[in-house]
């Protein structure tokens, strides 16, 4: 499952993802990792949640950033939830058409048991067709 907080730049994505995240670890089963550009937000999240900053790592593409997804799942059998902040540029999608690395990640959420929740700098009537009945939040 995918759910989107949508929202143009500066709306204040971020702080309703860092409050979900901290909220969802309170009741979680499993694991909830939170995949951010940096690490700046790290003392503002529970110390439970596992923070990866994904510019420490070489992702370059959607494809990419797929990969690199699919390796946190392979390596954790209890992840559970997945928050991804600034979806647009850790995706390496900022300018370009998101419906397939969308549809992607959702086959993956299904297929593995992981919901993702992602932040995108986009207003809810821009998203693709096939993003827009997982709105969350818009702001």
């Amino acid at each position: 499952m995918v759910q989107i907080i949508a929202g143009k730049r500066g709306k204040g994505k971020t702080k309703h993802l860092l409050d979900m995240a901290n909220a969802a670890i309170k009741g979680a089963h499993g694991t909830v990792v939170y995949l951010d550009k940096s690490a700046q937000h790290m003392y503002e999240l529970n110390n439970r949640i596992r923070l990866i900053n994904v510019n420490e790592f070489h992702v370059t593409s959607s494809e990419g950033f797929l990969g690199f997804v699919s390796g946190i799942i392979s390596q954790d059998h209890d992840l559970e939830t997945m928050y991804l902040d600034s979806f647009l540029k850790l995706a390496c999608l900022e300018g370009e058409d998101i419906s397939d690395t969308y549809m992607a990640l959702k086959k993956m959420g299904e297929k593995h048991h992981v919901t993702f929740i992602i932040s995108i700098s986009m207003d809810a009537d821009e998203l693709p067709e096939c993003a827009k009945g997982d709105v969350l939040i818009s702001l």
